[in-house]
């Protein structure tokens, strides 16, 4: 049962991220001008200068945050994550016989109290 909800949430992260994925890089562009026009702002010496470069910022910022699809993409993108840890962590076979004495010995004393 458990298996049948992980590949389900995965198949639903999955396609919620492929479809969100244009949004993401614009998300990721609006993104970089921020930064860019954040450096060139604080780099400028004119006031003219710093006047621009506030102006493509604000801009770019307030594209950046109006971008919910790709806010919403990238809790996809942490879903599938999520399953591909889950699923992975559940292939780990949890009867290997370790070299720790302590589990060892818990080992043979459960097989000798039987």
């Amino acid at each position: 049962m458990k298996k049948l909800g992980l590949v389900l949430l995965g198949i639903i992260a999955g396609l919620i991220l492929a479809l969100n994925i244009g949004p993401i890089i614009v998300l990721a562009v609006t993104g970089a001008i921020a930064l860019v026009s954040y450096h060139y702002w604080r780099k400028s010496q004119s006031m003219f200068a710093k006047v621009v470069w506030m102006t493509v910022l604000i801009i770019s910022v307030i594209g950046s945050i109006s971008n919910i699809g790709a806010f919403i993409g990238i809790i996809a993108l942490i879903g599938v994550y999520y399953v591909y840890r889950k699923w992975k962590d559940r292939n780990v076979n949890p009867n290997v016989i370790s070299n720790d004495p302590f589990t060892n010995f818990e080992r043979q004393w459960n097989e000798l109290t039987k």
